[in-house]
């Protein structure tokens, strides 16, 4: 573990989940003097690997938000960037599927939302050209997704670490920020109750889960300027034995998008996953309940009648840092430098969960834009 040998950066990055690992390796293209803190052991512990490990195509998001333009752009940027650094990675394609004729008009809504995003090679397909893909499958109608694959994300991590710590990012673990304020010039950084102190002209807040809190301590008003977050929580289960597919295979989303439905997701050594649902918890708890799994075989089944009802198994569980809560309408991230909040320097990352995944790189390149604009 590297320490903090002086006390002045010139950018500090608050967590090292993938968001932060990629910030940290693009800023550090452009600038020097670059801290990375992480309150864990290592990098990436938290919502960064828990997850589909889903590059997404950006076929969900509402037209002109950051979520629909970074995905797009991410997906690209993520496949030129696992092909240049041999991050393994697979393009399965996905399948949306109807179940029942009222979800066929959901269908065509993606497909028309996809369209207005950028994302212009989805196919609607019957169900009988579903089955011709996908035999154990059930589908009244289809919506595939060709440029929808699968990312070993910890690779992807460890890739962007080392690119950081090439370029001269300081990157220190088990490091915990406990307060900020600001002088009128620099930040400063209070690192485990004090333990250390470091002052930097420019602070990115990438601490996913905890983002919210740590947009607090410079005195922002979280609730005010609407960056509380809601902790969702998704379980995964695994069958044994797998179903055989070959694509990755979505249910019609949820409504609002509070969640994408119980999805079968294949991962690069050909496991299947089924998963995550959609709770919403008061505590971070990455304890799987067991106790769902006949509410999962019952959505399961609506689109993969032939698994066994006894085949499933607890596999992992993730929590998205959402600002949507329970029944309200889609949000879009958070990534806002705090001029006008009396905060020059400060960039704030709230509610960064999915595309967050697929769209790291263009995420970072948007961050390091407005670095630019700060540090002129």
């Amino acid at each position: 573990m590297a320490s903090v040998d002086k006390h002045h950066f010139d950018i500090t990055i608050i967590g090292a989940g993938v968001i932060g690992l990629a910030v940290a390796e693009e800023l550090s293209r452009r600038f020097k003097d670059v801290l990375l803190l992480e309150k864990n052991e290592s990098h990436g512990q938290e919502t960064s690997s828990r997850n589909s490990e889903v590059i997404h195509a950006g076929i969900y998001y509402p037209e002109g938000s950051l979520k629909a333009s970074l995905c797009v752009e991410g997906r690209k940027l993520l496949y030129e960037t696992c092909e240049k650094r041999d991050i393994p990675f697979r393009r399965t394609g996905k399948l949306i599927v109807a179940t029942k004729p009222e979800e066929e008009e959901a269908l065509e809504a993606l497909l028309g939302k996809a369209q207005l995003n950028g994302v212009d090679d989805l196919l609607l397909l019957s169900g009988r050209v579903v089955h011709s893909l996908e035999p154990e499958v059930f589908a009244s109608a289809g919506l595939l997704s060709p440029s929808t694959g699968i990312i070993d994300s910890h690779r992807l991590m460890r890739a962007l670490l080392i690119g950081a710590s090439d370029n001269g990012v300081t990157s220190v673990f088990r490091s915990c920020v406990t307060a900020a304020h600001y002088d009128g010039d620099r930040h400063e950084i209070e690192i485990n109750d004090g333990e250390s102190r470091i002052a930097s002209r420019v602070v990115i807040n990438s601490a996913g889960l905890q983002s919210d809190r740590v947009a607090a301590m410079p005195g922002i008003d979280v609730d005010l300027e609407g960056y509380r977050l809601k902790l969702c929580k998704g379980d995964y289960f695994s069958a044994s034995p797998s179903p055989r597919i070959r694509h990755l295979v979505y249910p019609v989303p949820m409504p609002k998008h509070e969640g994408l439905g119980v999805h079968a997701t294949i991962d690069l050594g050909g496991r299947v996953r089924f998963g995550p649902d959609a709770e919403y918890v008061d505590d971070i708890d990455y304890r799987v309940d067991e106790g769902k799994r006949d509410t999962f075989l019952g959505s399961i089944l609506t689109y993969l009648p032939l698994l066994a009802k006894d085949s499933l198994s607890p596999d992992m569980c993730g929590i998205r840092p959402k600002l949507q809560g329970p029944g309200e309408d889609i949000r879009d991230f958070v990534i806002s430098e705090e001029s006008r909040l009396g905060l020059p320097g400060w960039v704030n990352l709230v509610g960064i969960e999915s595309p967050g995944l697929t769209a790291c790189m263009a995420i970072a390149k948007h961050v390091s834009n407005l670095v630019q604009q700060i540090m002129g």
